[in-house]
């Protein structure tokens, strides 16, 4: 940002995807903090009059709190870039880059970091049939919150049916058994890693829902590993260009030591609803969560 003062931000939230209520979660706790660090909100839910809005609110800073496809896959940051309005997290294509699961996996592999096998297929052809020895994945290549995810395990019969709103290419990967961890990554610090812990697979409604999961920050783990979580974070956010706040999944399969720690994805808009994991990693590093969307709004910029 430039030294000219921030005054007015306007909060994108909701929007026409899948994650859409997730946004408005996001979206109403980002502007309710940003007003108690003084500053002029207003609130748009993204629709089709996105642009007039936009320049109707005549802000300094854009926050971006929109989750999913428009919002986080480099699409509204390209009208953001076309108005030239600064605007929070990551540019074009980062987000672009990130929010594609399959060219995730290679930017990753190009940085040396762990990833599971995966392949993309149509979707037609994982009814009736393994695609790839149980237990495996089924997921959309292009959405996050884990909408979508199916899972086979080893001696269930073949997917019978599949969601229509699926797109026609999907993602099958490997199943990683064992721990879920996180890391979020502000500017080039990270944050520190998280153990979830949850009943089961760590879905939607895990992840949103009041006591839905819990959360173990810092992470009780070893240090090696955690050390990696941290390193890996950090090498993933860059080898994404990555800007801003990003957070990076993990599986960890304890049993295998250092060879168990699998990246999943790196989401370039972490939530930032009640049930949040970057604010709370934030808030246990020493950054509240009024201080850290502070933060997030001196960085924005645009032209990246």
């Amino acid at each position: 940002m430039s030294s000219k003062a921030i005054i007015r931000v306007t909060v994108l939230m909701g929007g026409p995807s899948a994650e859409r209520d997730v946004s408005l979660s996001t979206g109403r706790e980002v502007a309710s903090a940003l007003r108690g660090e003084g500053y002029v909100v207003t609130e748009i839910d993204a629709g089709e009059s996105l642009a007039f809005d936009i320049l109707s609110s005549t802000p300094d800073v854009v926050f971006n709190a929109l989750h999913g496809r428009w919002g986080e896959d480099g699409a509204v940051q390209g009208l953001l870039e076309w108005l030239q309005i600064p605007y929070t997290h990551s540019g074009i294509f980062a987000s672009s880059l990130a929010m594609d699961k399959e060219r995730t996996k290679s930017a990753y592999r190009g940085a040396d970091l762990p990833v599971a096998n995966s392949i993309l297929i149509d979707k037609s052809k994982v009814l009736d049939h393994h695609p790839m020895p149980a237990p495996y994945v089924v997921k959309p290549y292009n959405e996050g919150s884990s909408v979508g995810v199916y899972i086979v395990n080893e001696g269930d019969a073949p997917l019978a049916e599949i969601s229509a709103d699926m797109p026609d290419t999907v993602m099958v990967e490997q199943f990683i058994p064992g721990r879920e961890l996180t890391t979020s990554v502000l500017g080039n610090r990270a944050l520190g890693v998280t153990d979830i812990i949850t009943d089961g697979w760590y879905d939607f409604n895990a992840k949103y829902a009041n006591g839905g999961s819990s959360h173990v920050v810092p992470a009780d783990i070893p240090e090696e590993i955690y050390q990696a979580c941290e390193d890996y974070a950090l090498r993933a956010h860059n080898a994404l260009g990555c800007r801003g706040l990003s957070r990076t999944d993990f599986r960890w399969d304890e049993t295998r030591g250092l060879d168990g720690l699998i990246l999943l994805e790196t989401n370039t808009q972490p939530g930032m609803t009640p049930t949040s994991l970057s604010p709370e990693q934030a808030d246990v590093a020493g950054m509240n969560f009024g201080a850290l969307v502070r933060w997030l709004v001196e960085d924005a910029s645009c032209n990246r």
